[in-house]
Parts: structure tokens; C-alpha cells; sequence
């Protein structure tokens, strides 16, 4: 959205006075990007975890003024660090008033806006073109036309009495019609080869030929495309003339550690209730392991959107319970992501021989998960106070998808070191919560399950721990 009102220029001869230089789209870019590279400042704000990979590859291909190919698994990032570059354009450009290509007012290029141009002078109207209006995308399927993309004859038009040989009679396409801006194509390997054709003057004569007319716009934009590794090497998809057309291929990846990991779920995650940061961080953990399982279909990966949905899903879980036992302000618990993970299902594709133990492989790693990061969160802390409560062989917690908070800490009382462990989950002592309180208390008891320390059952969605 605009951050700031237009400049109040409505003439050619007014930008002029104002001494407005034009630049290219791609120079526009290039200048912008090198000055926030000069101050410091982050260039492409929200791509987590590809600051030292694959954003000094596209910021390379920016500055070398190059249109590429983002090439990379499901759930990376490619589309939105497409859209992220838009913020490097210039907030506000002057296009010629009513102008279907956005024709910079100093180099009008279609016949109509020459001759308005000639015949106008100075008076000719400028409008101005706000940068997040500048950025065209368009999903790659087969049943794209290389009208979809590039144009083709407008029948209404010819109907209004113009001469079918009159350039005026082009309906133009995408692409034209985000001149002097981004324009990014997603699974660019699905278009079909003979729209493929279509693209090559776009990216090489940086022109456009509709349907045989002598007809030459010189387009001004940068085209970014998106694919899959699969799609884009085994399959042959992308003809190769048109690769060779693209400037650069950029490899990206999923985040290299938890901690991206988790900030990318934090950044992401649309939560409807609270969710404590040793949660997301299973979360993150089950993610990761789930990228490294041989029960995984690498080709296909595991999107960062399953993380987030997964994020997502145990918020719900925690609001379902507040809404149904009538607790305010709950908190997601460990005990909420099993019964979740089979509704995600869908978003992971398995290895051929291990159909039928899908939940069976998404339990073992989701207790993989949590055991892991109650080590890395818990390690240090004395936890013998946690476990004496189950000195006594009928001593037994409930908790459970419907158990509140309240009703889980009367069962516990006061612990010797819960503090401890609170400080260690990131639960400050000033806005500590029950439902944070017993997040943590239900954390400590899985994690003493699954080292092994006291026992656990679970029947009609109770969970019972003890000795």
C-alpha cells in the first residue's frame, strides 16, 4: 500500500521542470538495491533464513540487471521472495495517463500514445503508478495461451470499425501490461513448450510480435520464474533455448537450522490462540527431521507451510478447549500436536514402502521431536522434584485435549524448581500465565515420559502420567 501521497505533477512538462530522470526498470532496481546495501539496511525484508545463501545470489543477479529462474522444492519461498523485490522499485513513477502498457511520459511506444504525445506537447497527462501495483504474476498451467501472456487480436475492437492490420486491435497480455515493472511466472516448467516460444523476444529483443504484425513495442520489465528441481531437470520441461535466455539460476532451500526455522513459523503463523515457544519448536524440530527421514519423498520435501499449518493447527486445539471447558486465555500444549499431525497428512508425500505407517512414522518423529528439544531446552536443570511426585505408585497426573489448565495445576501443586524450568522455556515471571504454567508443567512430564523417567497411558483422550 502507498506510504506516501503522489507527487503533484499531472503534466509532462511539469516532470520535466522538475528535473525527474527516467530510468529503466532494471536500473531502478540496481540503484536502489546499492543504497541500501550502503546504509545497512536489509534488502529484502521476511526471507528467513537465506541471508547468507540465496539472497547475495539474487542481489547479484539484481545488480547485474538479470532476469532468472528461482529453482527450488515446494514451501522455499520462492513466490513471495518474487513479490519481496517490488519494495525495491521506486515508490512512486509517472506513467502516461490511460496508457494499457504504463509508458514512461518521456518514451511513449504505442501508436495511440505517440501521436497524444505529438499532438499534446508539454500538456500531455501523467499519471502516477504506486510500486505495489507494479509486480504481475501469473501461475503457469497448461491451458495458458500465448494470448494469456503476450496478446492477441481484440474482436470488439475490429467490431468498432478500426482495420484488422491497425496495431490499435491488440488486446495485450500480461506481460505488456506490467511493462516497466516485475513480472513473475510460477512452475514456469508447466507451461507448454510452444508458450514457451512465446517468451523468447520478451526476454532476449526485450519485444513483443502479435500474431504477425509488424508491430515492435520494446517492453521494459524484469521476468523472475519459479520451478521444481524435478519438474525443471528430470522432467525437461523448460525448453532450452529459454534457459538459456535467463540470466541466472538461483538454488534455494529450506532453512538450515531450528532457529530460522522457528522465526519463519512466528513470521507465518496466523495463531488463534497462544503457543508457547518450546511448542513451536517441536514444531520446527519434527519439521526438520521430517526433511531428513528416509520415509520422505525428497524430490517432493516438506513445504514450510506444514510447519505453519502445524502451528496453526495447535492453536486451534488450545482455543477448542478454552471454548468448550470455558477457560479464558489458553495456551497450546505438547499433548495438542499428535492430534493434529494426521490432518497433515496431505501435505507430506511418503516413500513408496511406507504406505500404511504414515501416522505410525509421524508419531515416532513427533516424540523424536519433543525428546529433543526438552534435552536441548532442559538439560541442566534438576527435574528430581518433578519426578518425586511419582514416588508414591498410586500417585497419577491427567491431562488431555479437554483437561484445563486450572484443572491440570490443582493436581500438581507447588514444585520445587518450576521457576527454573519456565525461565528455560522462555516464560517471563512478569506475564506468566496458569495456561503458560501448565504448558510447561505437561512439557516436563512428556519429556520425562520419553527419557524414560515415569510412565504414561492414554485412554478416551486422557493422558496419564506416573511412576
Amino acid at each position: 500500500m502507498a506510504g506516501t501521497d503522489h507527487p503533484e505533477i499531472s503534466t509532462v512538462g511539469a516532470l520535466r521542470a522538475s528535473g525527474h530522470q527516467h530510468r529503466t526498470v532494471k536500473q531502478e532496481l540496481r540503484e536502489n538495491l546499492v543504497a541500501r546495501l550502503r546504509a545497512g539496511e536489509t534488502t529484502m525484508p521476511g526471507m528467513v533464513g537465506l541471508d547468507d545463501t540465496v539472497l547475495p545470489e539474487v542481489e547479484r543477479a539484481v545488480l547485474a540487471g538479470h532476469d532468472f529462474v528461482l529453482l527450488g522444492e515446494r514451501g522455499q519461498g520462492k513466490t513471495r521472495l518474487m513479490r519481496t523485490l517490488v519494495g525495491l522499485l521506486d515508490e512512486w513513477t509517472p506513467v502516461i495517463e490511460g496508457s494499457e502498457i504504463n509508458e514512461h511520459p518521456y518514451e511513449p511506444v504505442t501508436l495511440g500514445s505517440i501521436e497524444r504525445a505529438a499532438q499534446l506537447g508539454d500538456d500531455l497527462p501523467v499519471a502516477w503508478w504506486h510500486r505495489s501495483e507494479r509486480y504481475g504474476e501469473k501461475l503457469a498451467t497448461p491451458d495458458t495461451s500465448v494470448g494469456d501472456l503476450i496478446g492477441d487480436i481484440d474482436p470488439t475492437k475490429i467490431a468498432e470499425g478500426r482495420r484488422l492490420g491497425d496495431p490499435e486491435t491488440v488486446h495485450y497480455g500480461l506481460l505488456p501490461r506490467f511493462n516497466r515493472g516485475i513480472f513473475g511466472i510460477n512452475e514456469l516448467p508447466d507451461l507448454a513448450e510452444r508458450i514457451q516460444v512465446g517468451l523468447f523476444n520478451v526476454l532476449e529483443e526485450r519485444d513483443i510480435q502479435i500474431r504477425g504484425y509488424a508491430l515492435r513495442l520494446p517492453l521494459d520489465l524484469m521476468v523472475i520464474a519459479s520451478a521444481n528441481p524435478e519438474d525443471y531437470t528430470n522432467r525437461g520441461r523448460i525448453i532450452t533455448p529459454l534457459k538459456d535466455r535467463f540470466g541466472a539460476e538461483i538454488r534455494t532451500h529450506y532453512p538450515e537450522d531450528i532457529d530460522a526455522d522457528v522465526a519463519l513459523i512466528a513470521q507465518e503463523a496466523d495463531l488463534a490462540a497462544a503457543v508457547p515457544a518450546h511448542v513451536l519448536r517441536v514444531i520446527a524440530e519434527l519439521t526438520s527431521q521430517l526433511r531428513d527421514s528416509t520415509a520422505i519423498d525428497h524430490r517432493s520435501g516438506v513445504s514450510a507451510r506444514f510447519a505453519v499449518a502445524a502451528a496453526e493447527a495447535v492453536a486451534a486445539s488450545a482455543l477448542r478447549r478454552g471454548a468448550i471447558v470455558g477457560e479464558s486465555g489458553p495456551v497450546a500444549r505438547i499433548g495438542d500436536l499428535p492430534a493434529v499431525l494426521g490432518t497433515l497428512r496431505g501435505k507430506l508425500e511418503f516413500e513408496m514402502g511406507e504406505e500404511g505407517r504414515e501416522d505410525e512414522i509421524l508419531d515416532h518423529l513427533g516424540r523424536s521431536a519433543t525428546a529433543a528439544v526438552f534435552r536441548d531446552r532442559l538439560a541442566g536443570i534438576d527435574l528430581s522434584p518433578f519426578t518425586a511426585i511419582f514416588a508414591d505408585d498410586d500417585t497419577t497426573v491427567e491431562t488431555g485435549a479437554l483437561v484445563p489448565a486450572a484443572t491440570l495445576l490443582q493436581q500438581f501443586g507447588r514444585v520445587e524448581g518450576l521457576s527454573q524450568v519456565l525461565s528455560a522455556l522462555g516464560v517471563s515471571e512478569d506475564d506468566v500465565t496458569p495456561g503458560q504454567v501448565a504448558a510447561a508443567i505437561e512439557f516436563v512430564l512428556e519429556g520425562l515420559y520419553l527419557t524414560r523417567r515415569i510412565s504414561k497411558q492414554s485412554v478416551d483422550g486422557l493422558t496419564v502420567y506416573g511412576s
